[in-house]
């Protein structure tokens, strides 16, 4: 056995890794996949060098565990979620507004935030707009150096992360860190989602 097939982490290994990170991320609120992977690792006992699964390996535990241990509560949740969403994307229309992250893929859960995308020539704009509405907004450092700015602001459900690129960027297909591209819908799709 080579060393590179003994750090290779069977697929039980990784099965295991990716249910024990959904789990931390149902129950205690962790939106960091490599954190909830990490801490699952530790948790099981693995070594440090142990390859962790994907994300969407995490994504796939994480809906099974919605489903079944939160089931019509949580489906309820995504749907008022979901509708704060709309109403978002419809409020901020200017700004070619898409939703992503974790309520559009179903995966939200009490402790996450609506992703939405806004394409504007400048946040100050975006925040002008929102000031003379009456929204207050709170910044959070960008994670992105593609993103000029990320605007946090409440809504009836959870906080909503406005997370705004400059225009040109709109047509660029946006990816996970772990290459996966990130799927985005505008409120049609949105709307006909909600009604399923």
């Amino acid at each position: 056995m080579t060393r590179h097939e003994r750090q290779r982490p069977s697929h039980a290994t990784r099965a295991s890794i990716a249910s024990a990170a959904a789990r931390l991320m149902a129950e205690d609120g962790i939106t960091d996949f490599h954190l909830a992977k990490k801490k699952a690792a530790r948790q099981l006992g693995l070594p440090e060098h142990t390859r962790f699964p994907d994300n969407a390996e995490v994504e796939a535990e994480l809906r099974a565990y919605r489903s079944l241990y939160q089931g019509d509560g949580h489906a309820a949740m995504l749907k008022a979620m979901r509708q704060s969403a709309l109403e978002l994307l419809e409020l901020l229309a200017p700004f070619n507004p898409y939703l992503a992250g974790s309520v559009l893929e179903g995966t939200a859960g009490e402790h996450s935030r609506i992703d939405i995308l806004l394409f504007a020539d400048s946040a100050k704009e975006v925040e002008i707009f929102l000031l003379n509405r009456g929204i207050d907004v709170d910044h959070v450092e960008p994670r992105n150096e593609r993103v000029e700015a990320v605007l946090v602001m409440e809504t009836d459900t959870v906080d909503a992360n406005l997370v705004i690129m400059p225009p040109h960027l709109e047509r660029v297909s946006l990816k996970y860190r772990d290459g996966r591209s990130r799927e985005r819908i505008r409120a049609d799709a949105l709307r006909v989602l909600i009604s399923e």
